[in-house]
């Protein structure tokens, strides 16, 4: 489902929306987020109850990103997180760029066709952990209000989300009726002691009694509409914009202690509520020695972007921390530094010798990228090489200005301005990257060290990455050198097979399988899994695989080929332990004769769609009993009959019951279609969907399946 804003009007009928969830869940802060076809991303179209800057690294989010909001989207459930432990233990990066208590509850936008994207709704940390029914049913609700909405008037037609125009729409949070007029409260906060000033949710001063200019030493009209922090230089230090912060998200009142200079000690004393904070600032009492003010975080010059853009640092650095490959963060930046920044192009370039080659782009053409693409280190010729010689950004606000700098520079796109940022690593070049922008803009003192500390942190998840993909590239290299390259073709019979690595390590094990022809209508097919997923659990499946492949080529029965390959792994004297099943298939006869080494057993699919666990009697493990005996046992194959040959990273979970998982593996096998029996590596996906729904295993996969062509 694609949206757009083509009719601000209109978009007053989501804001109304909005504000309706808030006030029936009693939130204090709600996000709407509607997603698109164009990319895997939510975009963030209305916000209620907090400013836009606190969401900077949230306005787009990844689709597949650790997030409650994307959890909700993705998996079609309600997400909860009562208390800020339970965020820092589930979403590490949330909790690092919003280090604020409170509880926050996502929910998706089902609607008729599709899901339109996710509600986000927040609440102070005094709401309990535990949501009750009644809760629970209210979030969902308003989800599914929201939702009827949309599909009964599509707000936006076909086109670009919304987020990609601008900020999100911002609408005001349901407030209480206030009682007194305005000059009655003017004169009452006149007639408290000290000062009071109040700030919208913003920061903004809107509003300041005489004490509080006379307390703040500065007059009114420098003061209204100004962020304090800004406005006032002793107070230009992230810990008081941070206090601020966290009042405005998790709606807890809180104090501190300032130094005005010279020896002016204040407190103040921040009450918040959905419409903004209100202040009190009183002279400190000093006993004794003056009270000690509070360190900041970082040091002067670290900290002068402020707390919004320290944790929104944060939250990007966390994220790069997250990439894997190179494609990872090339998305990372594109999806989470890019908007950050407002920029419309990046390259991301690694040095291979004297040239730079693309290892990611955004926002380009093929036309211009093969132009830039393993264009010489020139420092003549392009920033580029200054960069990555000097170690130092260089920003280019207009196409003038590059132009002055580096007149034989080629022009190869439309971009106005740009951001040249060196990847160093231990010292050495490692690449460039590049952000690019449609207009001329400049860039601030702040932008451009923000910048460059990323560019540090890009340079290192890069560097991991290329190292990454190396070792991936390697395993996956060896894992299909030693899997049967093709497997061959059987009068009678139909294959398919498939090996998927474990989700985490090397992503090379030692599961394998193969099909081995002996004559006309008539093969062995095995299976085995060798212990571990590693270099070692690879060498010793190739030993294996090979050995039982040259036993069933010669005509061993199936039961002797373990007994030979068993004698073979107790003469390595290896230290892994394998499990193994062999079956020999006879199509002339229709029958299968199996034996088993401790392995799971098959599953057979009769041809009325009956499925049932073959009942074979298992031998000990490959390389435990030199001696060992391993039976045979016979199953009927007729025509149109399955079988399916599987490793224990298909059923087998910590916890879980194995008599439950093989049971619902043979019902998803027995539930399959015509279409699905004649398309064996969509029936494949199939059962791994339905067994892996979230995509991830511990241990490596293989499967294979045998149909015996109908008449």
């Amino acid at each position: 489902m694609t949206v757009t804003d083509k009719d601000p009007g209109r978009t007053d009928l989501l804001g109304t929306a909005l504000v309706d969830a808030v006030q029936r869940t009693g939130a204090s802060v709600g996000c709407l987020y509607l997603r698109s076809d164009a990319d895997p991303v939510l975009h963030l179209a209305v916000l209620c109850g907090l400013p836009p800057e606190l969401f900077a690294p949230w306005r787009q989010v990844p689709l597949a990103a650790p997030l409650p909001v994307s959890d909700a989207v993705r998996d079609g459930r309600l997400v909860w997180v009562g208390t800020q432990e339970e965020l820092v233990r589930s979403y590490p990066r949330a909790a690092v760029a919003l280090p604020y208590r409170f509880a926050l509850a996502a929910t998706p936008l089902r609607g008729r066709d599709g899901c339109w994207g996710g509600l986000l709704l927040m609440w102070p940390p005094t709401h309990p952990a535990r949501l009750t029914d009644r809760q629970r049913g209210r979030i969902t609700s308003s989800g599914r209000r929201i939702a009827r909405q949309l599909d009964d008037f599509p707000i936006w037609p076909e086109g670009e989300p919304a987020a990609h125009g601008g900020g999100p729409r911002l609408v005001a949070p349901p407030t209480a009726r206030r009682n007194a007029t305005g000059r009655a409260a003017e004169d009452f906060a006149e007639r408290l002691p000290g000062g009071s000033v109040s700030l919208d949710l913003d920061g903004r001063i809107t509003f300041l009694t005489s004490g509080a200019v006379e307390l703040l030493g500065r007059s009114a009209d420098r003061l209204l509409g100004t962020l304090p922090w800004h406005s006032l230089p002793w107070l230009d230090d992230p810990v008081y914009e941070d206090h601020y912060r966290s009042a405005v998200i998790s709606r807890e009142p809180c104090s501190y202690l300032a130094l005005r200079p010279p020896d002016h000690w204040l407190r103040f004393e921040l009450h918040p509520d959905p419409s903004g904070i209100s202040v009190r600032i009183t002279p400190a009492p000093v006993v004794g020695d003056a009270p000690r003010r509070m360190e900041p975080p970082l040091s002067k010059d670290s900290a002068r972007g402020g707390a919004g853009r320290l944790y929104q640092v944060m939250h990007l650095a966390a994220a790069l921390t997250e990439a894997a490959g190179v494609g990872d963060v090339v998305d990372m930046i594109g999806d989470q530094i890019m908007p950050a920044f407002g920029a419309q192009g990046l390259v991301l370039a690694g040095l291979d010798g004297q040239r730079l080659r693309i290892v990611g782009s955004r926002g380009y053409g093929p036309y211009i990228l093969e132009r830039l693409d393993g264009q010489p280190v020139d420092t003549a010729l392009t920033p580029a090489g200054d960069v990555l010689t000097s170690g130092t950004p260089m920003f280019f606000d207009s196409p003038e200005e590059l132009a002055r700098n580096y007149p034989q520079a080629p022009t190869t796109s439309d971009k106005k301005a740009w951001a040249f940022l060196p990847l160093i690593v231990s010292g050495r070049g490692a690449g460039c990257c590049v952000l690019s922008y449609d207009r001329p803009r400049p860039f601030t003192a702040d932008e451009r060290a923000v910048l460059t500390s990323l560019a540090g942190l890009i340079a290192q998840a890069l560097d991991r990455a290329r190292l990454y993909d190396a070792k991936k590239n390697l395993a996956h290299g060896l894992q299909e050198a030693l899997l049967p390259r093709r497997l061959p073709t059987v009068d009678g019979l139909g294959i398919g097979a498939r090996y998927l690595p474990a989700s985490q390590g090397m992503e090379i094990g030692g599961d394998f399988y193969d099909v081995i022809c002996r004559e006309d209508k008539v093969c062995s097919a095995v299976i085995g899994d060798v212990q571990g997923h590693n270099v070692a659990a690879a060498a010793l499946m190739g030993q294996v695989r090979t050995a039982v492949h040259a036993h069933s080529t010669a005509g061993t029965p199936p039961g002797e080929v373990l007994v030979r390959t068993n004698r073979l792994l107790h003469d390595l004297h290896v230290d892994l332990l394998v499990s193994c099943l062999c079956v020999h298939l006879d199509m002339t006869h229709r029958c299968a004769h199996l034996a088993s080494a401790g392995h799971p057993p098959p599953l057979l699919r009769h041809p009325d769609g009956r499925t049932e666990v073959v009942s074979v009697e298992p031998g000990p493990l490959l390389g435990v009993a030199p001696d060992a005996e391993y039976p045979v046992a016979r199953v009927d194959f007729p025509p149109d009959a399955l079988i399916a040959l599987y490793t224990d990273g298909l059923v087998e979970d910590p916890g879980c019951d194995l008599t439950d998982a093989l049971d619902s593996l043979a019902r998803c096998l027995a539930e399959a279609g015509d279409r699905e029996l004649a398309d064996l590596p969509a029936l494949i996906d199939t059962l791994v969907r339905r067994t892996r729904p979230t995509g991830h295993h511990v241990d490596d996969i293989a499967l294979l399946l045998l149909r015996s062509s109908p008449e």
